[in-house]
């Protein structure tokens, strides 16, 4: 009887060794980063490159010649513009002005009101009105004196902006999820379960793209932090590195830094399968080229379905050809 138990046992951890060394993958479609929060619109400056910017602009509703059957395309011109021509919104300048067709700098200290730049007003304020030559990249530049009475039209590209432009272009993707057992394998209540992710430069990081506009640039980078598993059993498991990849040598044990254990059986649930989901947490940090910094904080998910079963012990003859399978699905 003693023989027959341990065959039964012994079997029971061949079985979940062969189930572990099969390992599950997760494949998701690729997640655009979200439009920033506020008033923005798509904007495609003349070099072809398009971004998420304040709605500063200004739209033609102008169609363009089309051959017959083709829609009318909207033009959309730069939020900034000098004769026509895209400019910078954002330099060491100060900030375009379309009005004023250059860029303004308040004056501080503001002159006297005596002073004839304030063309006989006393509110508002004196600005100085600077424009590069344009044959000497910036050697001389055109200064003017203009009263303002409230705030200029001067248009800011936020840097966030570029931020979410330079995201999208590491076209981050769900990351690749392991486990063991893996994906259409039968794991066992009370067994070690292996959960780990693969490292590629969008799934996991780091990861470095920039965007810029005339005048602005903003050079982004993104890593994962921390991944969250959601096991589907009210539980959730946060492992802050990839995780281990089991490999058959290692047998049944725990995972060293990212694993779970199943206390009840699938078999009540939808499709006799927990719903494991795993979040990366993406931090992704920006500097702008003129020195402002920020972070952005981003996620990522794929999910995936184990099936969880009992472990039967099976008293067997120990003079059988073959012994009974320890566990089976239970649906």
């Amino acid at each position: 009887m003693l023989m027959a138990g341990a065959r039964a046992l012994a079997t029971i951890l061949i079985t979940m060794a062969a189930a572990f060394a099969q390992v599950g993958s997760a494949a998701a479609d690729d997640k655009v980063p979200p439009k920033p929060e506020g008033d923005y619109v798509l904007v495609c400056y003349s070099n072809h490159k398009c971004l998420w910017v304040l709605r500063s602009v200004v739209e033609n509703g102008q169609p363009s010649t089309t051959s017959p059957g083709k829609k009318p395309v909207k033009k959309v011109t730069p939020a900034c513009q000098f004769g026509g021509a895209a400019q910078a919104c954002t330099s060491a300048l100060g900030n375009w002005s379309n009005s004023q067709q250059c860029y303004l700098q308040s004056l501080s200290p503001q002159p006297p009101y005596s002073d004839p730049r304030w063309q006989g007003h006393t509110d508002g304020a004196v600005w100085a009105c600077v424009r590069e030559q344009g044959y000497d990249e910036g050697e001389h530049l055109v200064t003017r004196w203009v009263w303002l009475p409230g705030a200029p039209d001067t248009v800011v590209v936020d840097p966030v902006t570029l931020a979410y432009q330079a995201i999208a272009a590491m076209e981050l993707a769900p990351p690749m999820v392991r486990t063991a057992p893996g994906v259409g394998q039968v794991g066992l209540v009370n067994m070690p379960v292996w959960l780990w992710v693969e490292k590629t430069e969008n799934t996991w990081g780091p990861i470095t793209r920039s965007a810029s506009v005339p005048g602005l640039g903003v050079t982004a980078t993104g890593r994962v932090v921390a991944v969250d598993w959601a096991m589907g059993d009210g539980r959730t498991v946060r492992c802050a590195g990839a995780g281990t990849p089991y490999e058959k040598s290692m047998g049944v044990k725990d995972s060293p830094d990212c694993g779970h254990r199943y206390k009840e059986t699938s078999r009540e649930l939808p499709k006799c399968a927990y719903p494991v989901t795993a979040t990366a947490q993406w931090d992704i940090t920006w500097q702008s080229t003129l020195g402002e910094t920020g972070q952005i904080s981003m996620t990522q998910q794929a999910t995936i379905q184990l099936r969880i079963a009992e472990a039967i012990p099976v008293l067997v003859d120990p003079n059988a050809p073959e012994a009974a399978a320890p566990a089976k699905a239970s649906c």
